[in-house]
């Protein structure tokens, strides 16, 4: 069994403590994921400085346990004009 959603909502939070964030296990399989994460740490950072955060966060789930994560990064301003 793969990593659950709940446990990579937790660890990302642990990281990013005043992000909003939500998971979908995408094929149910519980290797493939979709993340939103909404935190105010992500202003001035580039994409790829805001996935690199994410994916220290999920540390070595990365490299094991989770094949995709289809990542949405953005600061809570960006997330208000969506």
């Amino acid at each position: 069994m793969g990593v659950t959603r709940k446990t990579i909502e937790t660890l990302i939070a642990a990281a990013l403590p005043d992000a909003q964030v939500s998971v979908e296990d995408t094929t149910g399989g519980g290797d493939h994921y979709a993340a939103v994460v909404v935190t105010a740490a992500f202003q001035g950072k580039t994409l790829i400085e805001r996935h690199r955060m994410v994916y220290a966060a999920l540390g070595d789930l990365m490299r094991a346990q989770i094949h995709a994560l289809a990542l949405t990064t953005e600061t809570p301003e960006e997330y208000k004009r969506t």
